[in-house]
């Protein structure tokens, strides 16, 4: 009987919560998705060896061991889990199931983290670095005792293979997790789980498609890289043609990304490790920064970064030092394709109004007609913070669609979000409007053509005079308050005016009398 999302999802938590005497919500993540990815490979391994045995038993005896192998690696298996100790009286397989039966036995941290780095050793090009530092496996940061548990009871979870349970139902379970940490543990879980609505609205934005490159210059868990292969496959699309890249900063946050792309049976991905703005990792043969099709992310916000002395993504300046925001969409903006790149990125309001030298790159940028759309959203989305942040979508140069030409589309969705727990959310309807405001057509004053004008969602397409006329203030109240504006009714506008005129004056003439009377003067000039 197939395993249900429920079920795996139960049984996972279940194993998590056994380290709720070891350590904080927030690191569980380092110990959990390694033990879950190993449990997952072993199981996979393994099921594909027993087809291998009885698919081969009456040759198997004329066989020799080395024949065997190789039938078995070239038509079954499509990673190895080697041996430890091979040849000797110590040799044990570096799967689940043979270290689960030493559980009982002194150093099982030892032993783990000699599975795992055999594993990653025996498969250079998959799972080169994939587990992270490890430092969870030392007996001072969790006891063998704790690790025991949390592995007896990751074990009671169904068979983690193909034939068994679904990769979406694996995958499902791993972002379960994910966000079921960051749920419980706040911003420091937060640094790399995006939540999924404002993923998804991301991706609907920029539509991928069939054999497209998606790159994340700071991809977290690779929460968004997923999005992308899952939404294009919702629409018809061949998620699995998508060539995802990603960066990442942390090791052990990058290693959580590999893991959680396997698990979604996406395998054409390449995940590096280094700090994008000082050593970006994808490079073209020539050194050049290499170019995607479509960019997304989610960068640390306001990040106090060492600002470039010379680099060739400093189109318009260089970014303070007090905030990375405009360097990450710099670095963005020169990952775009020249033909058909287009970018989204999450960055907080200050990115909008920010004077001194953002305010100098936020001019090219807009002179150089890079910038499509501005959509506002919510405050108190986020796990790490809760200011409200805005998804600015960029366009290579020269490749808007006429209409969206010199201008910038202002859409406001502060108002669309719905409060559950301790943050607020994007319901799907949220997303789909949003979606269908961004998609528009728009009248010769900016406005939809066919605007819904409900629920808190107001849109605007404003020509780059106005926002030049504006000292290059792409903030958004600027914009869409105009239109709210035109809605008044003018005359009682002016009638209300002149009442609070009259009323001003009359208080005024009685504060001065006052005064008089207290022999106080020169109040009357």
């Amino acid at each position: 009987m197939a395993v249900t999302q429920q079920e795996i999802e139960n049984r996972l938590w279940d194993a998590a919560d056994e380290l709720r005497v070891a350590m904080p919500e927030a690191q569980y993540s380092s110990v959990v998705f390694p033990l879950m990815f190993w449990k997952y490979l072993s199981d996979t391994w393994e099921h594909r060896h027993q087809e291998f045995l009885a698919d081969n038993r009456q040759q198997l005896n004329d066989l020799s061991a080395e024949e065997a192998h190789e039938i078995e690696y070239r038509d079954y298996q499509s990673f190895e889990i080697p041996f430890i100790n091979p040849g000797t009286v110590q040799q044990r397989r570096a799967s689940w199931s043979s270290i689960l039966a030493t559980i009982t036995q002194p150093g099982l941290g030892k032993r783990v983290r000699a599975s795992l780095q055999a594993i990653e050793t025996a498969n250079p090009d998959k799972f080169s670095r994939l587990f992270g530092s490890m430092t969870w496996t030392s007996e001072e940061v969790l006891s063998g005792e704790v690790l025991a548990a949390v592995m007896q009871a990751m074990d009671r979870t169904p068979k983690m293979h193909e034939g068994n349970i679904s990769h979406d139902v694996l995958g499902g379970a791993y972002e379960y997790l994910l966000k079921r940490f960051s749920d419980g543990s706040g911003t420091r879980a937060g640094q790399f789980f995006t939540p999924r609505e404002v993923v998804e609205l991301i991706v609907e934005v920029l539509a991928p498609k069939n054999r497209e490159s998606v790159y994340d210059p700071t991809c977290g868990s690779g929460g968004m890289l997923i999005a992308s292969a899952n939404l294009l496959k919702a629409h018809g699309g061949r998620g699995y043609t998508l060539r995802l890249y990603g960066q990442e900063a942390v090791a052990d946050t990058a290693g959580v990304a590999r893991m959680n792309l396997f698990m979604h049976n996406l395998t054409q991905f390449q995940i590096e490790v280094g700090d994008t703005l000082k050593d970006p990792r994808f490079k073209k043969p020539d050194g050049s920064i290499a170019q995607f099709d479509v960019i997304v992310a989610n960068p640390p916000y306001s990040l106090k970064w060492k600002p470039w002395a010379k680099d060739p993504r400093a189109i318009g300046g260089v970014a303070p030092q007090s905030s990375a925001d405009w360097a990450f969409v710099q670095h963005m903006i020169a990952s775009m394709d020249p033909k058909k790149g287009r970018a989204g990125v999450v960055l907080p309001h200050g990115v909008l109004f920010r004077g001194g030298q953002e305010a100098a790159i936020r001019r090219r940028v807009l002179d150089d007609d890079l910038l499509e759309a501005v959509i506002g959203l919510p405050a108190n989305l986020f796990y790490s913070t809760p200011i409200p942040t805005a998804i600015l979508v960029f366009r290579a140069p020269g490749t808007k669609a006429p209409e969206r030409q010199d201008g910038v589309l202002f859409i406001d969705g502060s108002k669309r979000f719905t409060k559950v727990k301790n943050r607020n959310i994007l319901t799907e309807a949220d997303i789909a409007d949003i979606v269908t405001a961004y998609r528009s057509d728009f009248d010769a004053d900016g406005i939809p053509v066919d605007p819904d004008g409900e629920g808190g969602l107001a849109a605007r397409f404003v020509p780059t005079t106005e926002i030049m006329a504006n000292g290059y203030d792409l903030n958004i109240g600027r914009y869409i308050k105009q239109v709210a504006a035109e809605s008044e009714d003018l005359g009682a506008l002016i009638d209300a005016y002149n009442l609070a005129r009259v009323e001003r004056q009359k208080t005024e003439d009685h504060m001065l009398a006052v005064l008089a009377d207290a022999g106080i003067e020169g109040f009357d000039e």
